[in-house]
């Protein structure tokens, strides 16, 4: 049960979540004291952005079992996982918002960039007609979640792909409320919102990591699978994360290990041009989504849904300071676990 001695990450999570699931799901995760000792009614900048971190987290290992195994596992030898970033998809048309969303990761960075993160990178992924942007919390940079948000140029894409996307994403819906928008504006002028406000929005800023549009019919969902597995993934699990990642010693050592074991990993491990990012993953599980058939009926189909990911992040030269970038090779070649489940 939360009270007001509880510290404040700790009672926010529990209260949002509910007590025994918040328990546990902090139990699993090593955040820094700096952020897990903080005491008091108001809810810092970064306490609020490592609790969204955390509720979204936990709604992973929910739809994802092999993420909840792997933790678990971890768990057994009294390790814990320490959350380095998350990832999500979002879709930019050639002009105009994305239906009631502002315009591909600008509907994120609304959100990131009054929390505390700044945008320290964009990665072009020509290949996949992307670009990914990475956001990184200024307060506790090795310490707080990082985001890599990418959109999806539907303008690089023939006609067909255009009109399949418009009937799918231009129906998404703004999730933000009246409350949301003042807690964020408090945050952006470098206020403390009161433990009462943070904890009324999480929810609805948590729920901003969703899908906003109706279900995809199932015609359009062909057409944008056809040129873009990532398109159609976005189609049914809209802007969920699409992994969270651990922060491991050795990546390379554990890939072997759950590969030994028959464990659905990555065939190599991604090696970043500067050699001091390493990352691998579990391939996405799959799930039952809701499609709408010709008929107008309902179908349903099991599609790839998210998965869990793994990082090893070396020293920057000359510093004890961990390299913090991401990579566009190593990331194209993470975006395949979700081309087949």
């Amino acid at each position: 049960m939360q009270d007001a001695q509880m510290p404040t990450l700790e009672r926010l999570v529990r209260a949002h979540l509910g007590d025994e699931a918040g328990k546990a799901t902090l139990d699993t995760l090593d955040i820094t004291p700096a952020l897990t000792g903080v005491e008091g009614d108001k809810v810092p900048r970064a306490v609020f952005a490592t609790a969204l971190g955390v509720t979204l987290y936990h709604a992973l290992l929910a739809r994802v079992p092999s993420a909840r195994d792997y933790v678990a596992e971890r768990m057994a030898k009294g390790e814990r996982i320490m959350l380095d970033h998350g990832a999500l998809r979002t879709i930019r048309f050639a002009e105009g918002p994305t239906g009631a969303l502002p315009a591909g990761q600008e509907a994120f960075a609304r959100i990131l960039v009054p929390l505390g993160y700044q945008p320290v990178k964009d990665y072009p992924l020509p290949r996949l007609k992307m670009t990914g942007y990475a956001y990184c919390h200024a307060d506790f940079p090795q310490d707080v979640v990082q985001y890599f948000v990418s959109e999806l140029h539907v303008e690089q894409f023939d006609e067909a792909f255009a009109k399949a996307a418009q009937a799918t994403f231009s129906t998404s819906h703004e999730p933000l409320g009246e409350l949301a928008h003042e807690v964020l504006l408090a945050y952006a002028a470098r206020k403390e919102v009161t433990f009462e406000q943070a904890l009324a929005v999480l929810p609805t800023i948590a729920g901003a990591f969703e899908r906003q549009h109706a279900p995809v019919h199932e015609t359009d969902y062909e057409t944008l699978l056809a040129q873009s597995a990532e398109a159609a993934w976005i189609a049914t699990e809209g802007n969920a994360f699409n992994h969270a990642t651990d922060r491991v010693a050795d990546v390379t050592a554990l890939a072997d290990d759950l590969r030994e074991r028959g464990k659905p990993v990555k065939d190599k491990v991604e090696h970043s041009a500067s050699g001091r990012v390493h990352q691998t993953a579990l391939r996405a599980d799959t799930v039952t989504r809701a499609m709408i058939a010709a008929d107008g009926s309902e179908v349903t189909r099991e599609v790839p849904g998210s998965f869990f990911e793994f990082i090893t992040r070396d020293p920057l030269p000359g510093s004890d300071e961990l390299d913090l970038g991401f990579d566009s090779g190593n990331a194209t070649g993470i975006f395949g676990m979700t081309r087949a489940a």
